[in-house]
């Protein structure tokens, strides 16, 4: 199967969310649906790449990126919702990083981002490091890192993508809006 790309629909995935020590079932579709946010997925939870830089960084920019236009940023990964919970935990991701769990890598395999060759270190077919910016349930970009980079899915490289939303829609807007600014200035001063 091909990786999923800019302009694929969201899969329509059940993921599951640990809240309250509860699980939570979270339908992928309806948490993005009406609104922008990020979706970035790793290898695993506790993992060094991921731990050290990867969801620390969404973390520490969760204001910047929510500036940008973010509605939602979630992280996922194949592992259960309560290794997902406590990780989200240890990096303070409360209240800014949904940690949702692939828990039988179901989204990884709907999107086309197995990653394979990490399966004699951590037992099952794992997530490829990504990160998308979706909106309302469309990819709108989509990084794929190849083997273990940590590069294009970072949370600097996603901020910068969401900034160029942001000024191509605010650009667009003042377009549409300027021809009746400039009708109502021409009746109002009468030229």
């Amino acid at each position: 199967m091909a990786p999923a790309k800019a302009g694929d629909a969201l899969p329509d995935v059940k993921l599951d969310e640990l809240v309250n020590g509860e699980i939570k079932p979270v339908s992928l579709k309806e948490l993005f649906a009406g609104k922008k946010g990020v979706l970035f997925g790793v290898p695993g939870a506790f993992t060094p790449g991921c731990s050290k830089t990867h969801l620390p960084g969404y973390v520490a920019d969760y204001d910047k990126l929510q500036a940008a236009g973010a509605e939602v940023i979630a992280c996922v990964s194949v592992n259960d919702p309560f290794v997902m919970g406590a990780w989200g935990e240890a990096h303070n991701a409360g209240g800014k990083v949904v940690m949702l769990a692939d828990t039988r890598g179901e989204l990884t395999k709907a999107l086309g981002f197995e990653l394979e060759g990490l399966v004699p270190v951590l037992g099952n077919v794992r997530c490829r490091r990504f990160s998308a910016v979706v909106q309302d349930g469309a990819l709108k970009t989509v990084n794929l890192e190849q083997g273990g980079e940590l590069t294009c899915s970072l949370s600097n490289q996603i901020l910068d993508q969401l900034k160029q939303f942001w000024w191509q829609e605010h650009h667009e807007r003042q377009q549409q809006e300027a021809p009746e600014m400039f009708d109502t200035m021409r009746r109002h001063w009468g030229f």
